[in-house]
């Protein structure tokens, strides 16, 4: 039998975490290092006035199997909520609902013949099975021939510069594609109408849960541990030498941070990966949390077509949530998508609030600032690595350094960025990387898998964690 490799994650989110999880299953020794004080990254909690809540919004759709297959592994699908929303749509200075066919029929954007392309493009993307016959067109290109110039001006217009800013002009087709396939999902797999749902006490739960089964299938997860350069040595094997002037070596090692994160992380690359990694085009994200007394509509999302809004949308998780998870008061995020050097990251948390505040009172006029009862506001510059219409994204997993891998969001071909793709992505990785050099694989997880052998190379004990399928208290 093989000996297990000794295997170095640099990166403790979602994507981190679910590669070491999977790693382990293979029979192989993992170890996680998150630079942060808590695991998770993007998907991380945190406390909004008296309430632990994700930092940015997300939701669990019926259909994402890979991330349902996941919680089930840590015995937390059968409690999630399940619930259908609704949906909103804020244009011509009104809010309007945009929930269901007697909506649709009323809605005043369209007028009925509009209407009548834009159900039939969407139908049409929807069953569009593989997007490579898309990849060289933009978004407008694509929908335009699909529903029309006067349905794209009207409709898809105002919701891309909401979402890509002008940098729509060059996204990828792909993208609306994986977009429209997802919210179909459900439909694909015989549901009338998709459900969403959520975990009670949000991915704060869920990533803890997710820890402990980590910790108790002997896999380390560091927190607070940034990582500064990771290199191979002549002699073998892969370093990561951390900020704090510790250094620790390993048979290999995946990097999970940002495609130009991972360029500086990774000086010993070639020119031409280098030049690959920092040519990805990502979108950051400013998005404001707010706690208010109570609940602005029965919206989960409200989609913005309104261009001096400077919004992405409105996202109202009371409206998904049961209320009781926010002690009765209600949660809305407003999020905002744009370029990593876009000036609204310098604003103060003063203005940014002042800013974001005012854009949603202009949607719900009602609103006092008295009824805000606390915010917070996250910001991240590389979030969403953004498809270019006819350039090649097929970034390597494999780098030219023996031993080095780099794996992250840049890597999911053609998608819209959320926790199921993550955990997919880490999932059908870890099978590739984990038949590297394979050792006997951990088939039942038990105590009797736990085997340990001096390490080659430091006397440190190695050998197949203790897995279990299903992570216990």
């Amino acid at each position: 039998m093989n000996e297990p490799l000794h295997w170095g994650i640099v990166g403790g989110g979602l994507l981190g975490m679910t590669l070491a999880w999977e790693l382990a299953k293979h029979g192989h020794r993992v170890e996680v290092f998150e630079a942060g004080p808590e695991p998770g990254g993007l998907a991380a909690a945190w406390q909004i006035g008296d309430v632990m809540w994700d930092r940015h919004y997300h939701v669990t759709l019926a259909s994402d199997s890979a991330l349902r297959g996941l919680l089930a592994e840590l015995n937390l699908d059968s409690q999630m909520c399940w619930k259908q929303t609704r949906t909103g749509f804020y244009c011509h200075e009104r809010l309007h609902s945009f929930s269901g066919p007697r909506d649709y029929l009323r809605f005043p954007l369209l007028n009925a013949g509009e209407k009548l392309r834009f159900g039939l493009a969407i139908r049409s993307a929807a069953r569009l099975e593989s997007p490579e016959s898309i990849t060289h067109l933009t978004i407008e290109e694509w929908l335009t021939a699909l529903s029309g110039r006067s349905v794209f001006a009207k409709m898809w217009r105002p919701l891309l510069l909401a979402k890509l800013g002008e940098d729509y002009r060059s996204t990828s087709a792909t993208f609306m594609w994986a977009t429209i396939r997802r919210m179909f999902a459900a439909r694909r797999s015989g549901l009338r109408q998709e459900q969403f749902g959520y975990l009670p006490g949000g991915y704060a739960r869920m990533l803890g849960t997710f820890s402990d089964a980590l910790r108790k299938a002997d896999i380390p997860l560091a927190l607070n541990a940034p990582a500064s350069e990771v290199a191979a040595l002549d002699a073998g094997g892969v370093e990561v030498r951390f900020q704090d002037r510790t250094r620790r070596l390993f048979d290999r090692v995946v990097v999970t941070a940002p495609a130009p994160v991972a360029a500086l992380l990774c000086s010993q690359l070639s020119p031409v990966e280098d030049e690959s990694l920092r040519a990805v085009q990502y979108l950051g994200i400013i998005c404001v949390s707010l706690l208010l007394r109570r609940r602005l509509s029965d919206f989960y999302i409200t989609n913005i077509a309104d261009k001096s809004i400077p919004l992405t949308g409105i996202i109202e998780m009371s409206a998904l949530v049961d209320r009781r998870q926010f002690g009765g008061r209600s949660l809305v995020y407003l999020p905002r998508y744009l370029r990593p050097d876009d000036p609204l990251f310098r604003l103060s948390d003063a203005e940014t609030e002042e800013r974001f505040i005012g854009a949603l009172q202009r949607v719900h006029p009602s609103l006092e600032r008295r009824d805000v009862l606390a915010c917070r506001i996250s910001r991240a510059k590389h979030v969403f690595p953004r498809p270019v219409a006819g350039a090649a994204r097929a970034l390597p997993v494999d780098s030219s350094i023996p031993g080095l891998h780099i794996l992250n969001s840049a890597h999911i071909s053609h998608g819209t960025l959320n926790v199921n793709e993550t955990v997919q992505l880490a999932q059908t990785q870890a099978r590739r990387l984990g038949e590297l050099a394979r050792p006997e694989r951990n088939e039942h997880f038990g105590p009797g898998a736990s085997e340990q052998r001096p390490s080659r190379r430091s006397g440190q004990r190695s050998g197949p964690p203790r897995l279990r399928a299903l992570a216990r208290s």
